[in-house]
C-alpha cells in the first residue's frame, strides 16, 4: 500500500514535530514537507501536491481559512483536515464553507487525529467528537448565524481587523488592492448589522472572536 502524504501547517515547530512523530509511526502516512503560514502553505501545496494537508487555523498573517480556500482554489481535490483549538461553531462552519473537509480539536486525543486523517485521505467527511457537540449546540445560537453568512474571506478578513490588522496590512497578506479590502469591510459590516468599526468589534465578541483568535 502506497503510503498518503502529508503536509503539515502550523506556526508552532514544537507542534509540527509533534504531528510528525505520531504520524510516522502510522505505515501509511508519510510527511513530507511543512509550513509556517498560509502564504508558505500555499507554496508549499503547489510544490509537493500532498495526498492530505494537516492544517492550523491561527497562523500569521492570512490564517488557516485562507490557505484552505486558495490551496481548494488552485485545486478543487485537495483533502484537508483542520486541527484547531477553536470548537466554536464558526470556525467549524467557516472551515468547510473554505473546503476543508474535516475538523477535529486540539484537545483530541492521538487516535482521533490519525482517524481524522485516514478519512479525510480517502476523500471522507470527519468532525471530531467535541466539535460535532459544539456544533450541535451552536444551532441554537443565533449570535453566530450572521458570522456563518461570511465568505471564507470575509471571515478572514474580519479576523484581522478585529486583530488590529491596519487595511494595507490586510491587502499585502492576501494579495488584494486596498480598495477590494475596504470593499469587503463595508460588506462584512452591512452583514452583519454593524455602522462602526466598534459595532463589528461587538458583533464579534458575541460570538466569541476577539483578537488572540488570529
Amino acid at each position: 500500500m502506497t503510503p498518503s502524504t502529508i503536509l503539515l501547517v502550523d506556526d508552532h515547530p514544537i507542534v509540527r514535530e509533534g504531528y510528525r512523530r505520531l504520524l510516522d509511526r502510522v505505515p501509511h502516512f508519510r510527511v513530507i514537507a511543512e509550513a509556517a503560514d498560509a502564504a508558505e502553505a500555499y507554496k508549499r501545496y503547489r510544490e509537493t501536491r500532498p495526498d492530505l494537508t494537516i492544517m492550523d487555523l491561527s497562523m500569521p498573517g492570512a490564517g488557516g481559512i485562507e490557505a484552505v480556500r486558495h490551496i481548494r482554489q488552485w485545486d478543487r481535490t485537495a483533502r484537508i483536515l483542520v486541527v484547531s483549538i477553536h470548537t466554536r461553531p464558526v470556525f467549524v462552519q467557516q472551515a468547510f464553507a473554505a473546503g476543508s473537509l474535516g475538523y477535529v480539536s486540539k484537545a483530541s486525543g492521538p487516535s482521533e487525529l490519525l482517524a481524522a486523517a485516514a478519512e479525510v485521505a480517502r476523500g471522507r467527511r470527519w468532525v471530531g467528537q467535541d466539535v460535532a457537540r459544539d456544533l450541535a449546540l451552536g444551532q441554537l445560537d443565533q449570535g453566530e448565524s450572521a458570522l456563518a453568512d461570511l465568505s471564507a474571506r470575509e471571515f478572514t478578513i474580519l479576523r484581522m481587523l478585529i486583530a488590529g490588522s491596519a487595511v494595507d496590512e490586510i491587502a499585502e497578506a492576501l494579495h488584494l488592492s486596498p480598495k477590494t479590502v475596504r470593499n469587503h469591510h463595508y460588506a462584512i459590516k452591512a452583514k452583519l448589522g454593524a455602522r462602526t468599526d466598534l459595532g463589528l468589534a461587538l458583533a464579534a465578541a458575541r460570538a466569541g472572536i476577539d483578537g488572540s483568535d488570529v
